[in-house]
């Protein structure tokens, strides 16, 4: 296994969070930082000034965006019919319309070969959200997974397990450009491997924009299946390429979660990532407008 880059601490950063996370559920939204820092064993001047660098704003503001209960504000705040997210991500507005014109998907019959004839490289990476697993082939990134909540072994075991019949190989090299285009809100190229239903399913993913979130159901009546909602929730719950195909960005009806394939702490800490950077967008447009 390729070591993680340590250049930036950022999965030191991403663990400050996950961590923040628990205090907050377990003694509520209004801790002030002296005792939300003293929660964690750290000092205040550290504790804000690590948190600070992971999610750009003080840990004061980012709790907003942490409470359990965020999930409904954002149903009722960021939701964005997937009718009008084209149109929108056509604006230039969407962080991930480039990827539009940067993705293609494996044909159905290569699918049902389940990789083979396929070498897919490897490699693990710091990341915002904890360390992450990467994996492509030559035409672009193919899987992206988490380790923070499920370890390094399961993490690997589960995509490799994906394409059972490719040849895997640890390449951190190759895929280090993509890498930190992805992270770094830059254009990467993907290659969706995926069933037919589960490519239009990722597909609606790939229209909702930065910041906005949208529900199952709404994505099941947008690819011609209204009453496939939890056909939807699996295809959504088997997305490989985490982050870029943004299934964190799809919640219950209810306002729920729902589940996530690789932890619901780290579906929290990437919508709170996205929504406190698109307020902040935002504000500054309004302030220089």
């Amino acid at each position: 296994m390729s070591a993680l880059p340590q250049s930036d601490d950022t999965s030191y950063h991403y663990e400050v969070v996950r961590r923040a996370i628990e205090v907050i559920d377990a003694h509520g939204p209004d801790l002030s930082l002296e005792a939300l820092a003293a929660k964690m064993s750290m000092s205040p001047a550290h504790f804000q000034r690590v948190f600070s660098k992971w999610a750009g704003v003080s840990p004061k503001r980012y709790q907003q965006y942490l409470v359990l209960g965020h999930a409904k504000a954002l149903l009722d705040a960021k939701f964005t019919t997937l009718g009008t997210a084209d149109a929108v991500g056509l604006s230039g507005s969407s962080r991930l319309h480039d990827l539009f014109l940067r993705w293609e998907a494996m044909s159905p019959g290569d699918f049902a070969l389940k990789g083979a004839g396929l070498t897919i490289r490897w490699g693990w990476f710091d990341s915002p959200f904890g360390p992450a697993l990467v994996m492509g082939t030559e035409r672009g990134i193919c899987g992206i997974g988490f380790s923070a909540e499920m370890g390094e072994e399961e993490a690997m075991r589960d995509l490799t397990s994906r394409w059972p019949n490719a040849d895997f190989a640890e390449d951190a090299d190759m895929l280090r450009p993509w890498v930190q285009a992805a992270f770094g809100a830059q254009p990467a190229p993907l290659y969706l491997i995926g069933a037919p239903f589960q490519i239009k399913v990722w597909e609606a993913l790939l229209a909702i924009p930065s910041g906005q979130i949208t529900t199952y159901s709404e994505i099941a009546g947008h690819i011609g299946h209204p009453k496939a909602v939890r056909a939807v929730g699996t295809a959504v719950g088997r997305n490989p390429i985490s982050w870029l195909v943004p299934c964190h960005r799809a919640l219950r009806k209810s306002g729920g979660l729902g589940g996530y394939h690789w932890g619901l702490p780290v579906k929290r800490a990437l919508l709170a990532y996205e929504a406190v950077r698109d307020d902040t967008r935002q504000e500054a447009a309004t302030a220089n407008g």
